[in-house]
């Protein structure tokens, strides 16, 4: 007689994702949600008390200008969570958004509060998270007020792409160049050009979704 066979349950999304022990047991007490590509979950100037933590997918933290520009702070996936400059109550630093299909979870700041009565010390992975932003943020500011087009950009190469063996250095897959400039704060026209400029020195050899850095970029350009 044929043994029967029963499937395997669906993995966990909590378990799956790269979270701390604190941070999967705040997940679990939250509302799960599933989102399509291109939804906007916080609205820049809104008043908000929650934040949303990151199973599986990848958010967008940006915001535009008068003349419709755009500028991306952070790309936020699996493991990340964003919203928690609003649980003071004051209005939206910036819009989030869905860069592709994205499970997370929605936390309230009642169910952070719950959270924090029962495992104090997650105020501290809490804090640690808004400092290491807050510097990325100054850091950003820096880079845009000391650095031209170029000086930003060759920061930003050298941050996405990884090392190898031959000694080159790539990003696969590459942001496209309207995502460099919008987290450069530049014209997407800009980084066209010089990426051009640099692939036809030899120092990088570029495709639709890769980039490779053939040797290091100079300081100046």
């Amino acid at each position: 007689m044929p043994t029967r066979r029963h499937s395997e349950p669906p993995p966990d999304p909590y378990d799956k994702a790269p979270l701390s022990a604190s941070l999967r047991a705040l997940a679990r007490r939250g509302e799960l949600r599933r989102l399509r590509k291109g939804v906007q979950i916080i609205t820049e100037g809104d008043t908000g008390d929650t934040l949303y933590i990151v199973l599986a997918g990848c958010l967008r933290a940006y915001s535009v200008s008068a003349d419709g520009r755009e500028v991306t702070y952070g790309i936020y996936g699996a493991g990340e969570y964003v919203g928690e400059m609003g649980l003071d109550g004051g209005p939206r630093a910036a819009n989030v958004e869905t860069v592709e299909p994205t499970l997370c979870v929605l936390v309230t700041r009642t169910t952070l509060e719950a959270h924090l009565d029962a495992e104090p010390r997650f105020a501290f992975e809490l804090l640690a998270k808004v400092i290491r932003r807050a510097r990325a943020a100054t850091t950003g500011l820096k880079q845009i007020a000391l650095n031209d087009v170029y000086g930003r950009l060759k920061l930003l190469l050298e941050e996405i792409t990884v090392a190898q063996p031959d000694g080159s250095r790539v990003a696969d897959p590459a942001p496209s160049h309207k995502a460099m400039s919008q987290r450069l704060g530049c014209e997407r026209s800009m980084v066209s050009r010089v990426m051009k400029d640099l692939e036809r020195g030899g120092y990088i050899e570029a495709g639709r979704l890769r980039v490779v850095l053939r040797r290091p970029l100079p300081q100046k350009w």
